[in-house]
């Protein structure tokens, strides 16, 4: 028995009111949404099939006029029915659920917003550390699979609250003459990495948008082999009070000081710390004049701590300079204990491309830890200090010092 064709006098309000539904689905938002399409062609399909010829032509010109699709496309759709959604494809069951994501973001929030090859080998133990200070307890569910997620991972789950780069600072370098043929030139091939105490320095100006008048320096101090940070803020650059932040650096180190190496900058290369350094039998060299490069461990901390921590605001002042230590006590725990580090192991050359080996992530302190270089009291007393650090604590307090100190910045205007 033939199948009968749906009467068209019911679809004849459909045809009147075609234009104001189309409207609606489009709107002033933007255009119809493919859900929206979809709807309008199936309940259209069975009215289209029994309008004669000229209600076909209406019901097509409106259907293209609404889509926006070809009309011969158009047309297709209507005459056999749109297609059926295709059935989804089973995937593999979500592992990584809103809890899981939520711990992990609390963690890097807790690390300083570390990269994901720094934070996955650090997780463990940044986990432990709260799990002792009583911070943070994760339930099993919870805590497997954080524990188990890949770096890759971890950039996509984070990558929605990644911030922006900090502008650049300006240079103050003063190039000094006097001494430097006293001095050996040490390149970035002629690293001494595997004892602790060689060291690099440099100054960061914090001078704002001007380098007139004085201003608060930072004297940075990194160890190569480990990593260890130190830093010390002096209220201008003479050489006496670089010469003092220096010593002041020295005995906070956890293992003896052997060589030091500097940019020619003039507060290093004077006779105040070159008869120092012969004196104490230190070795002291300096880089390349416009060679970076030369001194690239230094050079990324004063971009991934000093700057990134105080930004590029001026200061001026002994209070300020006062208040920038008062931090620096708390950021030496911070960056030291809590902030681990990769170091480049190969680099190779094929063609355009290098391809560089890192090692994995580790904290200067688990470095200085494993450096059969360092004796024994000092590991001990090292492990007692850890102990007794609750990261949390350490970051809140390490924020609330800073923001005592950026009360002290002298706006552009202010100048």
């Amino acid at each position: 028995m033939p199948r009968k064709k749906p009467d068209f006098d019911g679809g004849r309000c459909l045809i009147e009111n075609l234009t104001e539904r189309i409207s609606t689905l489009g709107g002033p938002a933007g255009p119809v949404t493919p859900l929206a399409k979809l709807q309008l062609l199936q309940s259209l399909h069975p009215h289209y099939c029994a309008a004669p010829r000229a209600k076909k032509t209406q019901i097509l010109d409106a259907v293209v006029k609404a889509t926006a699709y070809n009309r011969k496309y158009a047309l297709s759709l209507l005459h056999h029915g749109p297609p059926a959604a295709p059935a989804l494809r089973p995937g593999r069951p979500v592992r990584y659920t809103g809890p899981v994501v939520d711990a992990l973001r609390r963690l890097w929030d807790v690390s300083g917003y570390l990269c994901s090859k720094r934070l996955h080998p650090f997780l463990p133990t940044l986990l432990e550390a709260l799990e002792r200070c009583g911070e943070l307890v994760l339930a099993p569910e919870i805590k497997s699979p954080l524990l188990t997620m890949r770096p890759a991972t971890i950039d996509r789950k984070l990558a929605p609250y990644r911030r922006r780069p900090q502008p650049r600072g300006f240079t103050t370098t003063r190039p000094g003459y006097l001494l430097k043929q006293h001095i050996p030139v040490r390149t970035f091939a002629q690293w001494e990495d595997r004892r602790p105490g060689f060291v690099e320095i440099d100054l960061v100006a914090h001078c704002g948008e001007s380098v007139h008048g004085e201003f608060v320096y930072t004297l940075g101090l990194v160890d190569v082999a480990t990593g260890w940070f130190e830093a010390f803020a002096v209220p201008t650059r003479a050489q006496r009070g670089v010469f003092a932040a220096l010593q002041a650096l020295r005995a906070r180190l956890p293992f003896p000081l052997r060589g030091i190496d500097s940019d020619n900058d003039n507060a290093f290369i004077n006779d105040q710390l070159l008869r120092y350094c012969q004196t104490e039998h230190l070795t002291f060299t300096r880089s390349r004049e416009y060679r970076k490069n030369d001194q690239a461990h230094i050079e990324e901390r004063n971009g991934a701590v000093i700057r990134r921590l105080i930004g590029y605001d001026r200061y001026e002042g002994i209070a300020a300079a006062g208040v920038f230590n008062r931090a620096y006590e708390i950021q030496r725990l911070w960056t030291n204990f809590f902030q681990p580090t990769m170091k480049l192991l190969t680099k190779e050359r094929h063609g355009t491309k290098v391809l560089k080996r890192y090692d994995q992530a580790r904290t200067p302190y688990q470095r200085v830890l494993d450096s059969p270089a360092v004796a024994t009291p000092h590991q001990q007393a090292l492990r007692e200090s850890y102990r007794s650090l609750n990261p949390i604590w350490t970051g809140q307090e390490l924020q609330r010092r800073l923001e005592s100190l950026w009360h002290l910045a002298r706006r552009s205007g202010d100048l």
